[in-house]
């Protein structure tokens, strides 16, 4: 179960990011409707990634990079970036989905390219970590959240 949810919420940003790609085809085609929809599909996916991921780190914790020693400091710092990325791409889509909604237009157009590539970048990183720690390499230890609080 443990190497199940991984790649269950990883379909999820995988998919919320082919979702925000489609966006993007239909809004470059004026089809407002049909952006607006797949924007908004992009959302619920990257919503239910989070949900999957966050529930999975607290109750059954996080997997340790189980890879050669020698490049683990490499493997945090790429880690590190993708979390970063991670939660400025959610903030920027918040914000985005929000100036969307209310027809605040002239800000929606500047941010939504930005937001969209923050996305990708995103969904490749996160994409790469998984690939890292369950395909590439033997995953370390897992240890549920709150066992390591307490």
């Amino acid at each position: 179960m443990h190497t199940v949810l991984p790649a269950f919420s990883t379909s999820f940003i995988v998919i919320s990011a082919i979702l925000v790609a489609l966006g993007w085809v239909q809004i470059a085609k004026r089809n407002i409707a049909k952006h607006r929809r797949l924007m908004t599909w992009a959302a619920i996916f990257a919503t239910l990634f989070f949900i999957v991921y966050m529930s999975r780190t607290i109750f059954v914790g996080n997997t340790e990079f189980g890879g050669p020693h020698d490049i683990k400091m490499f493997y945090l710092i790429f880690l590190l970036c993708h979390i970063l990325l991670a939660t400025i791409g959610g903030v920027m889509g918040i914000v985005t989905l929000v100036w969307g909604y209310k027809n605040q237009l002239a800000k929606h157009r500047k941010i939504g390219p930005i937001t969209s590539i923050v996305w990708f970048i995103t969904a490749i990183t996160g994409t790469t970590v998984y690939v890292l720690l369950y395909w590439i390499y033997p995953g370390g230890e897992t240890k549920p959240l709150l066992d390591a609080i307490f």
